[in-house]
């Protein structure tokens, strides 16, 4: 186990040297891929898979439900494992009783409660109990109960619409309707569309289609259900830590020394499209045009040569931490303008200076503003560990950007 300090400071770089960089696989789409493997008929191997805190607690709750399932390391890429995946087929996972469930824990992976829930209700192991950290207590999940609860199953949480929450039912439940929003999160709308098949499940939903549904649909066309092997292609939002350093080279935008190794082009990941908002235009919206990777967008936007408006960030709120809150909090501690209305943020062109960032046990916080700190002296990043969640090696490879 990696000893982390309490915080890291970020050196600004002398020099940015021409680097080409491999990332890690997409969290996203290895939860997704872990999901549809277990539930295959025949062996399933994912390779270039993102070993991190998020699908570790994936794997180790199918191991605790006795999947065969082994992890190896992926030599291409030290953040990345080779998943090795006995689908169930018509087989039951192991499960408790409803006086007694299995206790599963899935620490602050809001796709691994999500899918989890789907999976184990279509599954039909029995009886879970479902629980995270403090702040996975904190975020929605009632939209998700509403229709598992639909489909015939039974959810009863402590307190309704949040973990933890015990789920299952007395016997096998197939062949349900249940209509599910997506204005929350569309990981509610994706767990059910995963478990849909086992389950016999006719799943209706509403709302303008987000880009990570369309993975969703995307994976469960090519996927290989009966058995065979799934690459895992790199994850765009890790990259754009990486791409956006350019910023900080001479004679950008023109100049561009840092590139990213087989940057994914499938149409999958919203955030393949970040480097063609570089530069910034006037407006961009995490609807429309970005996904995870807009944080990343609104730290360099102090950068731009005028003032970005970044719309529809309602999303962001509940997730990891309050992001609008604390990116407007941590820009402003650097000395940033930022104006917030609504679910906007503005964000002017500002001269910055050090300060310490609180990340808010937030992987993403500390990503971008360990990006900030490359061009700004003085930015010290607290509670550095928390990058596990995502990106467990991004210290070690944010070293290689530097010209010595």
């Amino acid at each position: 186990m990696k000893e982390w300090p309490g915080s890291i400071e970020i050196e600004p770089l002398k020099g940015l040297k021409e680097t080409r960089l491999t990332i890690p696989g997409s969290k996203s789409i290895t939860n997704r891929a872990l999901i549809l493997a277990a539930l295959a008929h025949g062996e399933v191997t994912l390779r270039g898979a993102l070993w991190s805190e998020d699908t570790r607690v994936m794997v180790e709750a199918m191991q605790k439900m006795r999947l065969e399932l082994s992890v190896t390391q992926d030599p291409e890429e030290s953040s990345n494992r080779i998943f090795r995946v006995q689908g169930l087929g018509d087989r039951r996972p192991m499960g408790g009783s409803f006086s007694h469930p299995m206790e599963i824990y899935i620490a602050n992976s809001g796709t691994s409660s999500r899918f989890l829930m789907a999976f184990l209700c279509a599954a039909a192991g029995g009886w879970y109990r479902l629980d995270g950290t403090e702040r996975m207590r904190e975020r929605p999940q009632k939209e998700l109960f509403l229709a598992l609860r639909q489909l015939g199953y039974t959810v009863i949480a402590e307190r309704e619409g949040f973990l933890p929450a015990v789920i299952g039912s007395e016997r096998p439940v197939t062949g349900g309707r249940c209509t599910i929003s997506q204005q929350e999160s569309s990981q509610f709308a994706s767990a059910l569309m995963l478990c849909a098949d086992r389950g016999d499940w006719q799943v209706e939903i509403s709302g303008k289609e987000a880009g990570y549904l369309r993975m969703t649909r995307e994976l469960l066309s090519v996927f290989p259900r009966n058995g065979g092997c799934f690459d895992v292609e790199p994850d765009a939002s890790s990259g754009s830590y990486f791409y956006g350093a350019n910023v900080w080279a001479s004679g950008y935008p023109d100049n561009k020394p840092v590139s990213v190794l087989h940057w994914p082009s499938s149409g999958w990941q919203p955030d393949e499209a970040f480097p063609r908002f570089m530069p910034l235009p006037p407006t961009v919206s995490r609807e429309r045009d970005l996904g995870d990777s807009i944080m990343t967008a609104i730290v360099l936007a102090t950068q731009a040569e005028s003032p970005v408006t970044f719309t529809d960030l309602g999303r962001l709120r509940v997730q990891e931490c309050e992001r609008v809150q604390a990116l407007r909090t941590e820009l402003g501690r650097c000395g940033a303008r930022v104006e917030e209305e609504g679910d906007t943020l503005k964000v002017y062109p500002s001269r910055l200076h050090g300060a310490e960032i609180e990340t808010y046990n937030d992987h993403r916080m500390a990503f971008c503003f360990s990006l900030l700190g490359l061009g700004v002296p003085g930015i010290v990043i607290k509670n550095p560990k928390c990058v596990e969640k995502s990106f467990p090696s991004f210290f070690e490879k944010f070293e290689q950007l530097r010209a010595r």
